[in-house]
C-alpha cells in the first residue's frame, strides 16, 4: 500500500461545501485505507495499492458520485509531496506573507502559470518547480495576486489546486 496525499479543489470555498468526516466515508467506501482529512479544506491523506493516477481517478469519480458537484482530485505519493515542500524556493516564514504551493497536473497549465512571473508585482515571488508553482504574496493580496487573478479562471480548475505552506505541513504529519 502506497500512502497518498488527495487534495480536492475547491472544496468549502466557492459554493462546494462538504463536511469531512463525509468525504473521508465516501473515499473508505471507494476502498481507500486509513483515510485521513486534514482541516476542512480538501486535504486528504490515504492509502491505496492503485497508482496514483488510478487514485486520482477513483477519488473523484467516488466524491462525484456520492455529492453530485464536478469532483476534480490532485493526489501525490506523500513522498512527492515531501520533496515539493522540501525544494519550497523562497523564506519559508515571512511576516506579511503568504507563502503557497499550486499543484499542477497539466504540462500546458504549468508552462503557463510558470511565465506569470514574469509580470509578477514588485511584491510577489513566483517560481516554477516539478509540477508545481511556488508562490508568495503580501497577506491580504492572494486573490488580487497574478496567480490569484489566473487561478480563478474555469480553465485551471481540473488541474490546479493551492495550498500554503502550513496546510501542507500538517498533510505531511
Amino acid at each position: 500500500m502506497t500512502k497518498y496525499a488527495a487534495f480536492l479543489r475547491g472544496v468549502n470555498v466557492g459554493g462546494v461545501n462538504l463536511k469531512m468526516v463525509e468525504v473521508a466515508t465516501a473515499l473508505a467506501d471507494a476502498g481507500f485505507a486509513n483515510v485521513r482529512t486534514i482541516l476542512a479544506s480538501g486535504n486528504v491523506v490515504l492509502e491505496s495499492s492503485d497508482g496514483v493516477a488510478a487514485v486520482r481517478t477513483k477519488a473523484e469519480a467516488a466524491l462525484r458520485d456520492r455529492f453530485g458537484y464536478d469532483a476534480w482530485v490532485l493526489a501525490y505519493d506523500i513522498d512527492t509531496v515531501r520533496a515539493v515542500v522540501d525544494a519550497y524556493p523562497f523564506d519559508r516564514e515571512v511576516d506579511g506573507f503568504q507563502s503557497y504551493i499550486t499543484f499542477v497536473a497539466d504540462a500546458t497549465v504549468l508552462d503557463e502559470l510558470a511565465t506569470l512571473g514574469e509580470g509578477a508585482g514588485p511584491d510577489e515571488k513566483i517560481s516554477r518547480g516539478a509540477s508545481v508553482v511556488y508562490w508568495q504574496v503580501p497577506k491580504g493580496s492572494t486573490l488580487d495576486s497574478t496567480i490569484g487573478k489566473t487561478m480563478g479562471k474555469p480553465r485551471y480548475k481540473s488541474s490546479t489546486t493551492t495550498r500554503n505552506l502550513r496546510t501542507l505541513g500538517k498533510v505531511l504529519r
